[in-house]
């Protein structure tokens, strides 16, 4: 199992291993889905894309440590996948006591290049129209607004941004 070190960040107060999911994360990560507002996937369709290894990744940010008095090892977690010669990134969420440390950021870059090394030319993502957080994140790593979905999420309902980015995997 390859286990990426998540680059230091100035704000990060400790340090995140960048790892595949696996099965026993999956309690984790739905709990880490229903504080982050995401539109549920649940255990269940996590689970079924863990069975569909190969044109997806499914990364945790594994702490040394636990977070919290159940302990939560898992800071945050990235579920992408491959289609022809694109990277959809799915469902991207870190725990709201972590977030601004470097851990999302480091998730996203080592999704993208899992991307890089399948020879993907661009990665898409949808993100709320209001979470500017999350956006702000996207650009940092390359990615811009390209269209707009309306009325695509539910609970609440939000339009969604479109955002791609293109991944050179030449250099």
């Amino acid at each position: 199992m390859q286990r990426l070190r998540a680059k230091p960040e100035p704000a990060a107060a400790t340090e995140a291993v960048i790892d595949r999911m696996t099965e026993h994360d999956l309690l984790q990560v739905v709990a880490i889905e229903e504080g982050s507002g995401l539109s549920p996937w649940g255990w269940e369709a996590y689970y079924g894309e863990l069975q569909a290894r190969g044109h997806s990744i499914m990364l945790v940010a594994r702490m040394s440590q636990p977070l919290d008095h159940d302990g939560c090892l898992i800071a945050g977690f990235i579920v992408a996948r491959g289609i022809a010669d694109e990277i959809h990134i799915n469902n991207f969420a870190v725990r709201p006591d972590f977030r601004r440390r470097g851990i999302g950021q480091s998730l996203l870059a080592a999704a993208l290049a899992w991307a890089r090394e399948k020879k993907a030319s661009r990665a898409v993502l949808e993100v709320r129209a209001g979470n500017r957080a999350a956006q702000s994140l996207y650009e940092t790593c390359g990615f811009a607004v390209v269209g707009r979905r309306r009325r695509y999420y539910k609970s609440p309902v939000e339009d969604a941004l479109l955002m791609t980015a293109a991944l050179d995997w030449n250099s």
